[in-house]
């Protein structure tokens, strides 16, 4: 009985990350990338909860992102060497993460589940998971260190702003937290 439930609850453990690991942040206001996108689920690892302070994607492409924090032109061309420099290894990890999570859905989902086949399925896709998010780090750092310490301070103060219909922006800031 007890080794159902621990089945069971891993099964319910790992079906939440993996639609969790599906869920694609929404754009900003008309489908453009803007100041007032929402922060990072709670749940996200620390580094990219310390690092998120811009919106999601190519922010410092967006104008009136740039001119608030007086962005030069090199500053933007850094950024974008950077992004392109992780963008296929991203591309890479992600598929990874995601080939490892439909190795495992159906390992969960059978009849019988073999704990000796899911277990160690579970740690491929936590390997997969932590790969990504290393990549992702080292990608956020990358932009981190081009921005001055006032542009970066700017950015943090750009909190979440209610966005209609969204409910949102009542949470601090991910800077603010803790």
């Amino acid at each position: 009985m007890i080794r159902q439930i621990y089945k069971l609850g891993i099964t319910l453990l790992v079906a939440g990350g993996i639609a969790l690991a599906q869920q694609e942040a929404p754009p900003g206001p008309g489908g453009q990338p803007g100041l007032q996108a929402p922060p990072p689920r709670p749940g996200r690892p620390p580094m990219e909860r310390a690092l998120h302070a811009g919106p999601p994607g190519r922010w410092w492409k967006n104008p009136e992102i740039a001119q608030k924090l007086g962005l030069t032109a090199d500053q933007q061309k850094k950024m974008d060497e950077v992004f392109q420099e992780s963008r296929l290894k991203l591309i890479d990890l992600n598929a990874s993460l995601q080939r490892e999570e439909a190795i495992l859905e159906p390992l969960i989902g059978a009849d019988q589940p073999d704990e000796s086949k899911i277990l160690p399925q579970i740690d491929r896709v936590a390997q997969a998971r932590a790969e990504l998010e290393k990549a992702n780090a080292r990608m956020l750092l990358g932009v981190r260190r081009i921005l001055t310490q006032e542009q970066w301070k700017k950015l943090q103060s750009e909190g979440p702003r209610p966005r209609a219909g969204m409910g949102r922006g009542t949470e601090p800031h991910p800077a603010e937290r803790d």
